[in-house]
């Protein structure tokens, strides 16, 4: 019972230090809710310790803050640059593609003929040896290989 007690308290104390500092954890650039209280009212009312690195972290940069309002929405039409990078990356992406394609087809192909070669060597090897064989002497060899008409 004595694991319960300490589980428990673990769990407690895990639960304090969360509830006393909240942290937002979806963006790096988010804002505490005190830092944006104390830059609403003014650091009059509250203590802050340094006003700059609290507004340094409500405001954006100068270059976020000018890219914000350019982005296009969803439902706008592209730019001709933009779609004309597009197309650059689709034909980039299209030729390695069919280079990658060529060479696996390339690497096949000569793996194909190896192993045909390496086939053939292996029957004319098994042929030649089948004959010696066979062979008695008295006929003259390839006789098996005759046509008869």
């Amino acid at each position: 019972m004595s694991w319960t007690y300490a589980t428990l308290l673990a769990l407690l104390a895990v639960l304090l230090a969360l509830s006393s500092r909240p942290v937002s954890l979806l963006s790096p650039n988010a804002v505490s809710p005190e830092a944006a209280e104390s830059a609403a009212v003014g650091s009059s009312t509250r203590n802050a310790k340094s006003p700059a690195g609290q507004l340094r972290r409500i405001f954006m940069k100068e270059a976020d803050a000018s890219n914000f309002f350019r982005k296009r929405s969803r439902r706008a039409v592209k730019s001709q640059d933009e779609i004309i990078a597009e197309q650059r990356q689709v034909l980039a992406a299209d030729e390695r593609k069919r280079e990658f394609h060529e060479e696996k087809r390339n690497e096949f192909e000569s793996y194909a003929e190896e192993d045909n070669d390496e086939q053939n060597e292996r029957t004319r090897e098994s042929t030649e040896q089948w004959r010696e064989f066979h062979y008695d002497g008295m006929n003259p060899p390839h006789e098996y290989n005759r046509h008869t008409a």
